[in-house]
């Protein structure tokens, strides 16, 4: 045995961190999404048994994600949970043929700032949102309503009981996992929202606490594979733009966390296109159940690395443990304080926004700085596919701004023509300020026009200089003599 899986103990002591840390997270995904708390249980077993199974990633851990909280309780919201099926089947089948089609590597084209961007947007909603089921109350539908009605929801708690019960409890769930990382490394051993919900929990019971908790409908019951009134909502534009959306969004984070995961560790790198496919298997067994989408969580998967594992077994066999424990244990589900959870999302919803990111870019790239700005504030005022897209537009214009440098140098010697040399690349971004520059110079004297240094001149700006050098030839001086590039 030993022989033929020689890391199978790191693997095995690595699987049991990555469930632990895993449990309560696929359920407060689960219930911040909207849906049963099973569901959560379901694609974090799939993430871990079928996509574990697949080549890409070895030593990364899929399952459902804070990332994609606030896209599929709107989806769910808008289109009734028996469509988040047809959802999530519809972007498995789509990252399976991206990936069969070699699109993978193109994700990590995708500027660093709009990923960066995108989650810090998701982790400003999920915070707000999260603060209502830690206050008991009703969280509005848009994201500027959640953050404009946070101070009336936390000055209306302050009159009931129940709400500051589960404030407090909230509160010190986020307190544990703050200060967890301060303990001592034996201490440590135990995940921190493992530790938070465990210690949660008791407290609830033994005080009596007036909380909600989760709401148990058992594994079987949870499961509801999409029927044909689901698939007929393809046709719907809403339906179809939020799959792209989950599509993107899925993708970019997984491969993104495989960059990062891949730092972590010395052993095989990942293949793309394979993780993306992975990844489409995953999300298109999810669902034909019904469940939730999966992607790469890099809590989980750094969780994996640290633990010692070495091989994708630790993930599989993660995923086993979760099928037992709720095919076993589904009762203890109904013990959790639905704070605790909210509180384990609230915190991790802070470590979407990247606060020291945002400085350093500032400080050497405020270009990049602005746009994850931009792109997280989109999300909150618009929503999540508008926000993105809006981000990848603000990032393409960057680009073409800076890929257009154009240099014109002007040498006047006071005697004969007047010498413009033209370098870079002319388009029509930079068409205004050359034509201003051109139209400068004096009327009354030659010029020699000298394009030969440019590497690229586009159609427009072609045509604007041939007008201007007309315009100077008619006003009696010698036509403008231009070297072609």
């Amino acid at each position: 045995m030993l022989t033929k899986f020689p890391h199978i103990r790191q693997d095995f002591a690595a699987s049991l961190v990555v469930f632990l840390v895993a449990l309560p997270l696929c359920v407060g995904v689960a219930v911040a999404s909207g849906v049963p708390a099973e569901l959560g249980l379901v694609t974090g077993i799939v993430g871990g048994i079928v996509t574990g199974l697949m080549r890409g990633s070895s030593l990364q851990v899929s399952g459902p994600a804070a990332g994609l909280t606030v896209l599929v309780y709107e989806a769910v919201q808008e289109f009734g949970l028996p469509v988040l099926g047809v959802l999530v089947l519809a972007t498995g089948l789509l990252q399976l043929l991206m990936g069969a089609l070699k699109l993978g590597r193109w994700f990590r084209a995708i500027s660093v700032s709009v990923v960066e961007g995108m989650l810090a947007g998701i982790g400003l909603v999920l915070i707000a949102g999260q603060l209502y089921a830690v206050a008991d109350a009703e969280a509005p539908a848009s994201g500027l309503e959640k953050m404009a009605g946070l101070p009336g929801a936390l000055a209306g708690a302050a009159g009931s009981n129940e709400a500051l019960a589960s404030i407090g409890l909230g509160a010190g769930t986020v307190a544990v996992l703050v200060l967890w990382k301060r303990l001592p490394r034996p201490v440590r051993a135990v995940p921190g929202p493992l530790a938070a919900v465990g210690l949660a929990t008791p407290v609830a019971a033994v005080f009596a606490l007036p909380v909600a908790t989760v709401e148990v409908k058992g594994l079987l019951s949870s499961v509801q594979p999409p029927g044909t009134d689901a698939f007929a909502e393809l046709a719907s534009v809403g339906v179809l733009a939020t799959i792209v959306a989950f599509t993107l969004i899925a993708s970019a984070e997984s491969l993104f966390s495989a960059t990062a995961v891949d730092r972590l560790h010395d052993g095989p790198r990942t293949e793309y296109d394979r993780e993306l496919m992975a990844q489409g298997a995953g999300n298109t067994v999810c669902g034909v159940l019904g469940a939730l989408p999966m992607t790469a969580v890099i809590v989980r998967s750094s969780a994996n690395v640290q633990a010692g594992a070495r091989t994708k077994a630790s993930r599989v066999m993660h995923g086993v443990w979760l099928l037992l424990f709720a095919a076993l244990l589904p009762a203890a589900l109904a013990l959790i304080p639905i704070p605790a959870l909210a509180g384990i999302l609230v915190h991790a919803g802070f470590k979407l926004i990247p606060f020291r990111g945002i400085v350093s870019l500032w400080r050497g790239h405020r270009g990049e700085a602005l746009i994850l700005v931009v792109t997280a504030l989109s999300i909150v005022a618009v929503n999540m596919f508008e926000g993105v897209l809006i981000g990848l537009a603000l990032s393409v214009a960057k680009t073409a701004w800076e890929a257009s440098h154009a240099k014109l140098e002007v040498i006047d010697k006071g005697a004969g023509p007047i010498q413009a040399y033209l370098s870079g690349n002319a388009t029509f971004l930079r068409l205004p300020k050359i034509l201003d520059s051109l139209e400068a110079l004096p009327q009354d004297r030659p010029v020699e026009l000298d394009l030969s240094g440019l590497h690229h001149l586009d159609h427009a700006c072609r045509t604007a200089l041939e007008n201007w050098a007309e315009r100077h030839s008619a006003a009696g001086t010698e036509p403008v003599r231009v070297t072609a590039p």
